[in-house]
């Protein structure tokens, strides 16, 4: 996929060094700007982020030019882009980006709303630039390992623990924006089907938006799945269930640990095994796999209409004022 004549390919299929910058210095924008940093055949141009403070801390961290406004990193020359900024920015970000030529990696979700994610997929597509959607997860070796051992299986259920303390750093999002997409994703990817039925149960204890969700699914293919999600846990788990035909698979997705059960028998005994987990950097892996789709002008890992898909189950589960409680005063208290 190139946006120059065809008579002179860009270093996105030419295998030269491909340019490529970042929009937003807050922790996650750093973080890319500091892997691609290190990637062979690989220039970052620069980050940008209107805040002074964080230009600074890009400038320390990584040592790379930064920009206060993204015309500045466009006029500089970039062959692709990742948006790191808050989510209410990507639409603009992105169809900007996109009108310039640049091929585009955007943190999940692709954008506040499901219209403004599809707008983002019918530029990229009509432009011929690739567009990826940077759910990391998938991208975790604990999630590829869960993957790889239920290939093939006849997958009956899913369990999804993903649960932490108050974030310091409130953004205009709950639980389910936050939290639950990278989940509705890993569902979608597991069963590679669509969900179809959505019953969510919402709940506001110590915040203004949804701070505890218990989410249910039922994907087209008839696998239930669940997820359990909220703020007020004091510490972090990230738990993976997968129940098949023939195996019981669980994955910690922070400490990467994942177990196989297999073999089960009439007297419920059953066979045991620890399956080997790769050390790579989810984010390394993920930003790996955006440059290679820009060079080879394949499908990227997550395409933006998978994107829009999670965005728009998550956004469903939103939609259900009936089931939305906010807690009792008494219940606020003991949370605090």
């Amino acid at each position: 996929m190139s946006f120059v004549e065809p008579d002179s390919p860009s270093a996105a299929n030419s295998g030269d060094v491909l340019r490529v910058g970042v929009i937003g210095a807050g922790v996650m924008g750093t973080n890319h700007g500091r892997v691609l940093a290190g990637l062979p055949h690989v220039e970052l141009v620069g980050i940008v982020d209107p805040l002074d403070d964080h230009r600074k801390r890009a400038d320390e961290l990584i040592g790379c030019p930064v920009f206060a406004e993204l015309d500045g990193l466009l006029e500089a020359g970039v062959d692709a882009v990742t948006i790191a900024a808050p989510t209410h920015l990507h639409h603009e970000i992105a169809l900007n980006c996109i009108a310039h030529g640049a091929h585009v990696l955007v943190e999940k979700p692709i954008a506040s709303t499901v219209e403004e994610g599809r707008a983002i997929v019918a530029a990229a597509q009509r432009a011929n630039v690739t567009l990826m959607v940077g759910h990391v997860e998938r991208f975790n070796p604990a999630v590829a390992a869960i993957k790889r051992a239920i290939a093939g299986e006849d997958i009956l259920s899913i369990a999804i623990t993903r649960v932490g303390p108050f974030p310091p750093r409130m953004s205009n999002v709950g639980v389910v924006i936050d939290l639950a997409v990278h989940d509705i994703d890993l569902i979608r990817w597991f069963t590679e089907s669509d969900i179809v039925d959505v019953q969510p149960q919402l709940s506001s204890a110590v915040a203004e938006r949804e701070d505890i969700a218990l989410l249910q699914f039922r994907t087209a293919s008839g696998v239930l799945a669940h997820i359990n999600t909220n703020w007020l846990t004091p510490f972090k788990a990230r738990n993976v269930t997968v129940a098949t035909r023939h195996k019981y698979v669980q994955g910690d997705l922070l400490t990467r640990q994942v177990t196989e059960c297999f073999g089960f028998q009439r007297d419920g005994s059953y066979s045991m095994r620890h399956l080997p987990v790769g050390h790579d950097e989810p984010l390394r892996a993920e930003l790996i796999s955006f440059v290679e789709a820009v060079r080879s002008g394949g499908a990227p890992a997550v395409t933006g209409e998978q994107g829009v898909a999670s965005l728009e189950i998550a956004t469903q589960c939103l939609a259900a004022p009936a089931n939305s409680v906010h807690a009792a005063e008494g219940v606020r208290r003991a949370a605090n």
